[in-house]
């Protein structure tokens, strides 16, 4: 294991999921895959173990600031097991090939619709 690249992976993804609020897993797979060589399947259930602490401080440390909205992650959190378990079904029968594109075009979706939602605001508008 390359453990100095899976330190600077943790580190990243901490620092950007807490002062971006992306998914651990949005950053965790791709530098799984990258930098330590790992399957995208493997990248993907290894990304979920990992995003326990760091979605466990980042709730935490924003719950302090009172910017929790706590029925709705609740809400969220009550139905996300079902589905996290169809996924992961999914991901143990699907093709490697098949995870890397719809990770891929997952990223893609969601980049180009927060690029068009902060297209729309007015530099000032904050």
């Amino acid at each position: 294991m390359d453990v100095p690249g899976a330190i600077a992976i943790g580190v990243a993804a901490g620092v950007l999921s807490g002062m971006t609020g992306l998914g651990g897993g949005i950053l965790f797979v791709p530098g799984l895959v990258f930098f330590l060589s790992l399957s995208q399947l493997n990248a993907e259930s290894t990304s979920l173990l990992a995003i326990i602490p760091v979605a466990l401080v980042g709730a935490w440390r924003q719950h302090r600031y009172g910017n929790v909205r706590l029925r709705e992650g609740l809400t969220v959190a009550a139905l996300s097991p079902v589905g996290v378990a169809a996924g992961v079904f999914l991901a143990n029968h699907l093709s490697e090939r098949v995870l890397e594109l719809s990770f891929a075009a997952v990223q893609l979706v969601f980049a180009f619709g927060l690029a068009r939602r902060a297209l729309r605001y007015k530099a000032g508008d904050g």
